[in-house]
């Protein structure tokens, strides 16, 4: 039964209110919300859903609910369910960026934020490694690309890894894949022309924008390039953003170092996606909530572009080992990326003495196996830098 708009407005902005836990945990309220209890898909079809998600590059968690818009009310229900999904979290990072603002980047509190943030990147590559890369090989393929990136200061080598991963997947891999079985119903999907004109889209602005900013040095156009290029070209989820958003904003010193990692930190605490980071940049480097909006709609439009393009033909797509192979190396060389950004920027930033060392130690500890909630995390490690990091 279709659904309207209006109904996936309201359905999506509870879920982007109370939606805490990062992707996996938005993916398991959308489950129960709206396949336990609402019935918009089969359990089947979800699952096939997720898988295409996870394929695509760009924030798994808020392409599911882009998608799931998509089927219960067409192209209206699917940005109704990304606004509703994503404003909550976007409004207070914008609301962060001006207190961050007035309290300045380095008071103990902020100090402890970015403590915050070891600790997550370090069970993000602690639960990716082991979901990523499974075997020796992969592990190896890891720790090369970390050590390339780690190795380099160049921001585009980022990329040079993640492609050299998906060629040497596609070359080591193929017979490790898994095709398994598709059961997305296609019906009521827009192919045809609307399909491939969203993925040419794609490419267009992939290649254009790069021209454009280079030509024509207007700081918007700039902005644009850095965060579209930033949500089409990466690869394993929300965390996975991290390295390429510093290589755009904090290497062009657009802010610094402090200001990025307070952020980042800080949005672990908030419900919804890990991309509305990219509100809270566009404001400071911006000093307005418009640029914060701006970054935000340009770092999610290619995962949108690419949801509204290959989602007719993923049966197709799911099908294909060369595909499934080259994905494999892909993360394998993501999992090295977050990684090396683990060690720069987020520890060598964070860590600089004896007790910085202990509360990121024990943010980690309560988080990957105690199982304590990110946001409780946050709050916690914010007021330890503030009782005894205070400059």
């Amino acid at each position: 039964m279709r659904g309207t708009p209006l109904e996936v407005f309201l359905v999506f902005l509870k879920l982007g209110l109370t939606a805490f836990g990062g992707p996996i945990a938005h993916l398991a309220y959308f489950q129960r919300e709206l396949i336990a209890r609402r019935q918009w898909i089969t359990e089947n079809a979800y699952g096939d859903l997720v898988a295409l998600c996870q394929f695509l590059p760009g924030p798994a968690s808020s392409q599911v609910a882009f998608a799931l818009g998509y089927l219960r009310a067409g192209i209206g229900g699917a940005f109704a369910a990304a606004v509703a999904f994503t404003s909550p979290s976007a409004i207070l990072m914008i609301a962060i960026a001006y207190g961050f603002q007035a309290v300045g980047a380095q008071a103990g509190f902020l100090h402890g934020l970015r403590l915050a943030a070891v600790a997550v990147v370090a069970q993000a590559v602690w639960t990716m490694a082991r979901r990523l890369c499974p075997d020796r090989e992969r592990v190896t393929l890891a720790i090369v690309a970390a050590c390339f990136v780690i190795g380099s200061s160049m921001p585009w080598l980022q990329l040079v890894v993640i492609a050299s991963g998906a060629l040497l997947g596609w070359v080591l891999f193929r017979a490790k894949t898994d095709l398994g079985e598709t059961l997305l119903e296609e019906k009521g999907l827009h192919g045809g022309w609307f399909a491939w004109a969203n993925i040419a889209l794609f490419f267009i602005l992939l290649a254009g924008l790069p021209l454009l900013s280079s030509g024509f040095t207007m700081h918007w156009l700039r902005l644009a390039d850095a965060f579209y290029r930033s949500g089409a070209l990466v690869f394993g989820g929300g965390h996975v953003i991290l390295p390429l958003l510093q290589s755009e904003t904090v290497y062009r010193g657009w802010l610094d170092q402090n200001a990025f990692m307070a952020g980042y930190g800080a949005a672990q605490a908030l419900p919804g996606p890990l991309f509305t980071f990219s509100a809270y940049l566009g404001t400071v480097i911006g000093h307005s909530w418009l640029a914060g909006l701006w970054c935000l709609l340009w770092i999610f439009l290619p995962s949108f572009l690419l949801i509204l393009g290959a989602l007719p033909f993923w049966s197709k797509l799911r099908q294909n080992a060369h595909a499934q192979a080259a994905l494999r190396g892909a993360n394998a060389a993501v999992v090295g990326i977050l990684l090396a950004a683990l060690y720069n920027p987020v520890w060598i930033v964070a860590v600089d003495s004896s007790a910085s060392l202990v509360i990121a130690l024990a943010a980690f500890d309560l988080l990957q196996f105690w199982k304590w909630p990110p946001w409780l995390i946050v709050v916690l490690s914010g007021t330890a830098g503030f009782l005894f990091l205070r400059p």
